[in-house]
Order: C-alpha cells, then sequence, then structure tokens
C-alpha cells in the first residue's frame, strides 16, 4: 500500500514536472516585440513579463479546468510554484512582489475564461486582459487585442496539448456515453 501510493506520487510529480517545463518556455521574440509596440509604451521586458505570466496562469487554469484527475491541479499548482521560485529572471528579493502579480493574472484570466453570461468572445476577452495588465489602451487597439487574443488562445489550447500529452487522455467505452460512465 504504501509503495503504491509512493510510486502514484511520483508519477505524479513527473507528469507535472513535464507539464510545467512548457509553461516555463519562453514568449518568442516576435510576439515580445508586438507587444511592446502596442501595448508597453517600447518596454519589452515589460512585455515578456506578462507573456510569460499569460503562458503560466493558463497552463495551470487548464491543469485545473481540464485534467483527468483532482489532484492533477495541486501538483501543477506546487511544481510552477517552485519553477517560477527557481527562475533565474526574477531577483530573488522580489519573489513575493512576482507570486502577487501572478495571482493577479490567475484570477483575471479565469474571469475571462469563464464569464459565460459576455456576448465579448473569449479570444477578446483574453486579448483584452493581456492588453490591461500591459498599459494598453485597448479600447484603441481593435486589431491588437485580437492579436492578442489569438496568441493567448493558442497559449491555452498549446497547455491543454501539453496537458494530454503529460498526464493522458480520457478513454471512454466507445459503446458506453460519456454520462453514464462512473454510474
Amino acid at each position: 500500500m504504501f509503495f503504491g501510493r509512493w510510486r502514484e506520487d511520483r508519477d505524479l510529480q513527473r507528469k507535472a514536472d513535464a507539464y510545467v517545463v512548457v509553461l516555463m518556455r519562453e514568449p518568442t521574440d516576435a510576439d515580445v516585440e508586438w507587444l511592446a509596440k502596442s501595448a508597453t509604451k517600447g518596454d519589452a521586458d515589460h512585455a515578456r513579463w506578462e507573456l510569460r505570466y499569460a503562458r503560466r496562469a493558463l497552463g495551470l487554469i487548464v491543469a485545473q479546468r481540464d485534467a483527468l484527475d483532482d489532484k492533477t491541479g495541486s501538483a501543477v499548482a506546487r511544481t510552477l510554484a517552485d519553477a517560477m521560485a527557481r527562475d533565474r529572471s526574477v531577483d530573488a528579493s522580489t519573489i513575493e512582489i512576482a507570486e502577487r502579480q501572478f495571482n493577479a493574472r490567475i484570477s483575471a484570466y479565469r474571469d475571462s475564461l469563464d464569464a459565460k453570461s459576455s456576448t465579448i468572445p473569449v479570444a477578446t476577452r483574453l486579448g483584452q486582459t493581456l492588453f490591461a495588465f500591459s498599459g494598453g489602451a485597448f479600447r484603441d487597439a481593435k486589431a491588437d487585442v485580437a492579436r492578442g487574443g489569438e496568441l493567448l488562445s493558442s497559449y491555452a489550447a498549446e497547455s491543454n496539448e501539453a496537458l494530454r500529452a503529460a498526464f493522458g487522455t480520457a478513454q471512454l467505452p466507445e459503446n458506453i456515453p460519456p454520462s453514464a460512465v462512473g454510474r
């Protein structure tokens, strides 16, 4: 019993590690240049941070929302927090600030994804959230908000693909509808 649980925990951690590697990827230089030009008044460092935070926040939300096992979201959150704490691009003296900023983004991006009663498309809401954190005037930048929304939607799709690659996909019997599983 103990050995089996230890093996399960170790396997879960290995999967979370593989998934978080994807979330920790750097944004492309082209995307950073675009966001710097359109929202951060030329501040490439700020643009890079916003894109990093967006990828990581969306990846965590995807893990919490779409995982096959309830333990997955927690394992990913712990692993991501550890990886961000070791991130060499964050000065050790500012880790608490970085954590607060990241948590604010998780909340805002979750709201952007979950606003079911909104008539604004999800991609647009994601783009608006990115621009709000980046300091851009999204009301005047419809094309840039659309591009930001497409970019963040691609981050979410990449996260979902990486989640399935790391943790697996649901295997349902062909002759049983999903609603009947577990009865």
